[in-house]
This record gives structure tokens, sequence and C-alpha cells, in this order.
């Protein structure tokens, strides 16, 4: 399929969406929430991938939301109740695809490289995994343009780096240069070039999709649970999860590969039906 805004391929049960307006320092237009939606309804539906590496091209990994969008694309109506009413629910329709990629059956890993602006650092915060380039910042670039990060920015990012940077960096618009986020705790690793940031993503992706997927998943569920809930809440939804998991079968597929010297082989997490989708004929 083709897209306008992305690029999207899947090799190796590794997906690739990049962000593909380089001339446009790739900014967030209505059409890439329509077309990043689709792809990953489609990736959470299919099973056909067991990571996504989330890239871009060009200098810039995005510059953040397109400001004529605001003029011609999304009208937000001040000037009345009923129209201020509609911006809460306007606004959940473009949380909601951010919210997608984060709820994704497979791990994220975001490559950025030089600025990820405004709605690109949403839109990182929702990844699993953060690499960058040597020359990335990330700047919460709302303030700057008088108006507050309302995509997730403020919600996540202070469950990644300390509440007091977050502070920081939503009143002032400053920069976060990659070094420092390496420091706190945003980025998992900086390298010299976008080049090398690729191929260590593509090394860490082979590695999670060598790993059998519904462990991963399970994983994931858990870290995302206990980063929202107590310790003991945690606990018993890990023991709920795990006995709804557990495959013996995995851990017997993993020690006899290891004995013999090949690759395991683990089941792909199956295909979702959708229940609106359904093929139930009236009668």
């Amino acid at each position: 399929m083709q897209y306008e805004c992305l690029q999207f391929s899947i090799t190796d049960k590794i997906a690739h969406l990049v962000l593909n307006r380089p001339d446009a320092m790739n900014t967030m237009q209505p059409v890439l929430w329509r077309e990043l939606g689709e792809v990953l309804q489609a990736l959470q539906r299919d099973g056909a991938a067991r990571v996504l590496i989330l890239s871009s091209t060009g200098k810039h990994f995005t510059a953040g939301m397109a400001l004529d969008v605001f003029g011609t694309g999304i009208t937000l109506d001040d000037g009345s109740a009923g129209g201020r009413a509609n911006i809460a629910p306007q606004l959940a329709d473009m949380q909601q695809v951010f919210n997608q990629l984060e709820a994704l059956r497979m791990p994220v890993i975001a490559a950025i490289q030089g600025g990820c602006v405004g709605g690109g650092v949403d839109m990182v915060c929702a990844c699993d995994i953060r690499l960058a380039s040597a020359d990335a910042f990330f700047c919460i670039q709302e303030i700057n343009i008088g108006m507050t990060a309302d995509l997730g920015t403020l919600q996540r990012l202070p469950k990644l780096i300390p509440e007091g940077i977050v502070h920081e960096l939503a009143y002032t618009g400053r920069r976060l240069p990659s070094q420092r986020a390496l420091a706190l705790g945003l980025v998992n690793e900086v390298f010299d070039t976008q080049q090398a940031m690729l191929d260590a993503a593509w090394t860490m992706a082979r590695e999670i999709a060598a790993r059998p997927p519904v462990a991963i998943w399970g994983s994931k569920q858990a870290i995302h649970y206990a980063r929202d809930h107590a310790t003991h809440d945690a606990l018993q939804q890990m023991g709920w999860l795990q006995s709804g998991i557990w495959h013996s079968a995995n851990l017997a597929e993993a020690f006899a590969a290891r004995q013999q010297g090949r690759a395991p082989q683990f089941d792909d997490l199956p295909p979702l039906q959708s229940f609106a989708e359904s093929r139930y004929k009236l009668k």
C-alpha cells in the first residue's frame, strides 16, 4: 500500500515504519494520523510482526505538528461553550493514535535523529525503547507557541524522567540534547550517526523477534501495569497474567535449541478477530 507520509515494510517478522516527508521536516499533518492509525491497526490485528522500528528520514525526526493545520485542517472553536466542548473529543481522537502505538502487542523501538519536537515527543514517549543519534534533541515546543502539550507528553514523560526536568522543559521550551536525555534515562543509547543508530535498532529488533512473542507480550503488559499501579497490585496482576500465558512448550523449545546449537522456533501471536467485523449472519 502506498502512503503519503509514511513508508512501511515487514522483513523477517520486523516491521519498519518510517516518517517520510524529509523536505517538510516530517511535520505532522492530519493524513499522518490516518495513515499511522491504519498501519498500527493492521499490525495489532494481523500478528505479522514481532517488533516495530519507528524511524524517520532527513535531518530531523519530526518538527512536530504543522502549524498550518490549525488554520486549514483542524478547527478548535473557542467562540462558544459548544465549540469548546468539542475540543476534548477532538483531542481524544488524536491521542488515540499514540495510545494505539503504546498498546501494540509488540515492542516499539524509536530511532530518533535531529529534532524531535512537539508531537514527536508525544509519539516517542509512547514507544517502549528510544535510541538517539548524537545530534538528536527533544523539545516540548507547544509552550513556545502559546499552548500546553496535549497529546501525551505531560502524562508519559514524568514516568520516564524526573518530574522536575519535565517541569523545566514544559515551562521553558528548552531543548533536551541527546547526551542529557541519555543521562536522564529517556533514551537507551546514543550513537555517532543515524546509520549506526538504525543498525543498532535492527540488531535489537532481531534479538526481540527471536524470543517467544507471547512472553514478550506478557512482559510488556506487566511493565505497563506496574508503571501505573502499586507494587502489590502489580504482583497480583502478574500472577493472573502468568497463569494465562504460561506455555511449557516454549521453555522446552528454548532448552532444546540451546543444546542442539540452533535458533529456537516459537509461535507467532495469532491474528485478532474483530467482533464488529465477524461473519455472523442474521437468521
